[in-house]
C-alpha cells in the first residue's frame, strides 16, 4: 500500500517545528502544533424571531442574502472567502500531505474501465472511463459485446470547461433511436433534459429546463414524461409531457401535486405497458398510470392515498403487486387485478413480519424478488412464480450489503445484484435462478496491492440508555490491538428511514493503514432494524438518534477501541444535524469532529417554506409552526444550543450552492461556535464555492476534499508517518 512519503513529511515537521508563532496542544505523545491566526469574525445584525410566545434573536441571519438576493450579498462572499483563507491557512502545514493523499486516493482507482454491461432491449449498454479523464462515455453494442460500439454520450466531452457538470436519468426509446438524458451544470440538482438522435448523432434543440432529470419515453418513441420543479422551492410539483420538437414552454400538465408535503416522480414499469407517476411524502403514497401506447390520454389513480399509507405498485402480465404498510409496519406484499385496484380488493401474499423489513420488489416474467432487511442486515429472496415456491440468496461473509442491480429485462432468467462489505471491493454479480448459483461478472479493482485478508471487520451491538440494542459495524487492520489507544473514526447519519449499509470504500485504506479504525452506528432515524427503528428517531423522538450515537461512541470507549482522546465523528447533511448535536450534547467524548453541509440550523430553515425542501419533510423533522414541534426542535438544534464551552476540534464543510442544505446553515453555525466557544482547539469552516450538495462531479475532483479532511484527522494524530501503538 502507498504511505506518506518520508521526505516530505520529515521537511514538513521540521518547517512546523521552525514557525515562530504558534500555540501547542497536547496530543498523545506527540507535540500537535498550528500557525497562530485571526479566524474571521462576522458582524452581527439584530434579528428577532418571534413565535409561540419566544422571541429569539439571529445575529447572522443576514447570511442568507446570498440565497435571497439581498443588500448584503457580497458581504456573504466575501465572509466566506475569509473562512476559506482562514482554514488554507491553518491547514497551511499539511499541503504536502494533502497532496500525498490525493494522489495515494486516485492511485488506487483504475482510470482506464467499465461497467459489466446490461442487456435491454436488444443492445447491451455499458459506460467508460478514459486515462486521465474526469467523467465517462454512455456506450452500447447490438446484440454481442463483440459487435461494433456505439458512443451515445461523451460527458468528457460536455463537461468541457465547466466546473461542475452531472449527467443523470438517460432513457432509449423503444426502437432504440432516440435517447432523452439530462445535465445539471450548477450543482442545484435542477436539471435540463436534452435529447439526442443515436442514428445521426444529431442533438435535438428541444431543451427541457427545470427538471428532476427524469425523463421516460411512452411507446410511441416521441413522448416524453418527465418531473418539473417550482423555480423557487424547488420541489418536484408536476408531472408534464412532452412531444418530440414542441416548444417546452407549451407542454401538457399531466399531473399537479397541490400538498407541498409531497415529492413526486415518473418512471416506466419494468413490463413497458404503464407510465408510472408517484406521489409520496414520508407518511402517504398515491400512484397514478398511463398506458404506455396511449401518453395522450389523462393518468387515473391506482388507489387513493389514504392517511399514514404508503404503497408501491409493480405492473405484471394479467395483474398488479402491491407492497405496503397498510395495517403492516415493516410492510407486506399484495396483489389486486386491472379495474379491481382500490385498497378494498388488496389480497395478501406475504404476510408482515414484525422482525423482517420489505424494502422492494423486482418482477419478472418468471421470478420475483423481494429485498429484505432483517438483524440490520440487507437479503433477497427468490420467488418462483409458477409454484410460489422461494428461497434466500446464499451470502458469506457476517458484515455484508446486497442490493439489487440493474434488471431492466422483464423476461431475464438471470438476476443481476451488487454485493458489497467493508472488506471486499463492491461486486456485480448475476444469479441463476433456476441453478441457484451466482456469477461474478466484475468487481471493483482496487489498484495499490489491496489484499483483503489484512482487515478485519466485526458487528458489535452497543446498548442505548433506554436498553435498545444499537448495531455497530467496524473495521480495522488485521494487526489491531484493543488497548483504547487507537485513533478511531465513527461515521453516522441515523434520518429520513435511510440505513448507512457497511461497504467497500478504498479511500478508507489511507486511514486503516496508518492505524485508524473506521466504525458506523445504525442509529435510530434509519430503517436499520426495521419501520419502528426509522419511527422512533424522528419528530417527537429525534433525540433518539443522538443519544444513541453517544452511546454507540461510549461502547466503544468501554470495549478500548479507542479514548477521547483519539475518537473522532463524521457525518454529511442530516448526518450534519448530527454531529452539531453530539458535539453541542458529549463536547468532552470527541477529539474531533467533521461535518459535511451540515442541516444545523433547522428551526429557522423548517420556519422558511420558500426554501427548498422544508414542506416536504414537515413529517420527518416536524412543522415549527406546531407550538410542540417547536420547542422540542429548538431543544435540539445545533444552532440555537451552541454554548460558552470547550468544543472538539471541528472541520465544517459548506457547499455555495448546495440545493439541500443551503450554504448559510454551516456558515451561520460556524459563526456563533467562533463566538462562543472556549479553549484552544480550532474551528475551521471550507465552502466549496463551485458545488452543491454532493460536492464535485469529476470522478477525481472529489478526492482532494476527502484528502483534506484526512489531512485534518492526521494533523490532530500528530501526523506520523504510521501510527502504531
Amino acid at each position: 500500500m502507498l504511505t506518506f512519503q518520508q521526505m516530505n513529511c520529515v521537511n514538513l515537521f521540521v518547517f512546523l517545528l521552525l514557525l515562530s508563532s504558534c500555540h501547542q496542544v497536547q496530543q498523545r505523545h506527540e507535540t500537535v502544533t498550528w500557525p497562530v491566526a485571526e479566524p474571521p469574525v462576522a458582524i452581527q445584525k439584530n434579528h428577532l424571531r418571534i413565535i409561540h410566545g419566544d422571541t429569539v434573536n439571529d445575529p447572522y441571519f443576514w447570511m442568507k442574502d446570498y440565497y435571497s438576493g439581498g443588500p448584503d450579498s457580497s458581504r456573504v462572499i466575501d465572509h466566506l472567502n475569509a473562512e476559506n483563507a482562514y482554514t488554507e491557512k491553518m491547514l497551511g502545514g499539511t499541503s504536502a500531505l494533502q497532496e500525498t493523499l490525493f494522489h495515494e486516493l486516485k492511485g488506487r482507482i483504475l482510470e482506464q474501465d467499465e461497467t459489466a454491461p446490461i442487456f435491454d432491449n436488444g443492445y447491451y449498454y455499458y459506460t467508460r472511463t478514459e486515462k486521465g479523464k474526469q467523467y465517462f462515455k454512455y456506450c452500447r453494442r447490438k446484440g454481442s459485446m463483440d459487435a461494433p460500439e456505439e458512443v451515445l454520450l461523451d460527458v468528457d466531452q460536455l463537461a468541457r470547461g465547466k466546473s461542475y457538470c452531472n449527467v443523470t436519468g438517460y432513457d432509449v426509446s423503444d426502437d432504440n433511436n432516440l435517447m432523452a438524458y439530462a445535465v445539471d451544470e450548477l450543482s442545484r440538482r435542477q436539471y435540463t433534459i436534452r435529447i439526442k438522435n443515436l442514428i445521426t448523432g444529431e442533438t435535438y434543440p428541444d431543451s427541457i429546463p427545470g427538471t428532476r432529470g427524469d425523463p421516460c419515453f411512452a411507446a410511441d418513441n416521441k413522448t416524453i414524461f418527465y418531473t418539473a420543479n417550482n423555480p423557487q422551492t424547488l420541489l418536484s410539483e408536476k408531472i408534464k409531457r412532452h412531444v418530440l420538437g414542441q416548444d417546452a414552454g407549451r407542454d401538457a400538465v399531466v399531473f399537479a401535486e397541490t400538498d407541498n408535503t409531497n415529492y413526486i416522480g415518473v418512471s416506466r414499469s419494468k413490463n413497458k405497458k404503464f407510465i408510472v407517476i408517484t406521489s409520496q411524502s414520508t407518511l402517504s403514497s398515491e400512484v397514478k398510470l398511463i398506458d404506455a401506447d396511449k401518453p395522450a390520454e389523462p393518468c387515473r389513480v391506482f388507489s387513493r392515498r389514504m392517511k399514514d399509507v404508503l404503497y408501491s405498485v409493480f405492473p405484471l402480465e394479467d395483474r398488479f403487486l402491491v407492497l405496503t404498510n397498510l395495517d403492516a409496519g415493516n410492510f407486506r406484499l399484495m396483489e389486486c387485478m386491472p379495474g379491481k385496484t382500490e385498497s378494498g380488493y388488496w389480497k395478501e401474499l406475504i404476510p408482515h413480519r414484525s422482525d423482517v423489513l420489505m424494502k422492494w420488489v423486482d418482477e419478472f416474467r418468471d421470478f420475483l424478488v423481494v429485498e429484505e432487511r432483517s438483524a440490520g442486515l440487507t437479503q433477497l429472496r427468490i420467488i418462483n412464480r409458477k409454484d410460489n415456491s422461494s428461497h434466500y440468496m446464499a451470502l458469506d461473509e457476517p458484515v455484508y450489503t446486497v442490493y439489487p442491480g440493474a434488471n431492466p429485462d422483464y423476461t431475464a432468467n438471470v438476476y443481476r445484484f451488487n454485493y458489497s462489505s467493508l472488506v471486499t471491493p463492491n461486486s456485480i454479480y448475476h444469479y441463476d435462478i433456476a441453478g441457484r448459483s451466482k456469477i461474478l461478472l466484475k468487481r471493483k479493482e482496487v489498484l495499490g496491492g489491496y489484499d483483503p485478508s489484512q482487515y478485519r471487520q466485526e458487528r458489535l451491538a452497543a446498548t442505548a440508555r433506554d436498553g435498545s440494542r444499537v448495531p455497530v459495524s467496524i473495521v480495522y487492520k488485521k494487526d489491531f490491538e484493543r488497548n483504547g489507544k487507537a485513533p478511531l473514526l465513527l461515521y453516522g447519519y441515523g434520518s429520513i428511514g435511510m440505513s448507512i449499509d457497511p461497504t467497500f470504500n478504498s479511500n478508507l485504506i489511507s486511514l486503516l493503514d496508518r492505524g485508524f479504525t473506521f466504525a458506523i452506528a445504525h442509529i435510530r432515524g434509519g430503517d436499520d432494524l426495521g419501520r419502528q427503528w426509522y419511527e422512533d428517531g424522528k419528530l417527537m423522538k429525534k433525540k433518539n438518534t443522538f443519544t444513541d450515537f453517544i452511546d454507540c461512541a461510549q461502547y466503544l470507549i468501554d470495549q478500548r477501541y479507542t479514548n477521547p482522546q483519539h475518537l473522532y465523528a463524521q457525518g454529511a447533511s442530516s448526518g450534519g444535524l448530527l454531529m452539531g448535536a453530539v458535539a453541542n450534547m458529549a463536547p468532552q467524548l470527541w477529539n474531533g469532529i467533521i461535518a459535511e453541509v451540515p442541516f444545523v440550523d433547522v428551526v429557522n430553515s423548517m420556519l422558511d417554506e420558500n426554501m427548498p425542501l422544508t414542506t416536504n419533510e414537515y413529517d420527518e423533522w416536524g412543522n415549527p409552526n406546531n407550538r410542540d414541534a417547536y420547542y422540542y426542535m429548538k431543544s435540539y438544534a445545533p444552532y440555537e444550543n451552541v454554548e460558552r464551552k470547550d468544543y472538539p476540534n471541528m472541520l465544517v464543510i459548506g457547499a455555495l450552492h448546495d440545493s439541500q442544505v443551503q450554504y448559510f446553515e454551516p456558515a451561520k453555525w460556524v459563526a456563533k461556535l467562533r463566538m462562543m466557544k472556549t479553549g484552544k482547539n480550532i474551528l475551521l469552516l471550507k465552502t466549496q464555492m463551485d458545488y452543491g450538495h454532493s460536492g464535485a462531479s469529476g470522478r477525481f475532483d472529489y478526492l482532494k476534499e476527502i484528502a483534506l479532511e484526512y489531512a485534518f484527522l492526521l494533523r490532530l494524530e500528530g501526523m506520523g508517518q504510521s501510527l502504531k501503538f
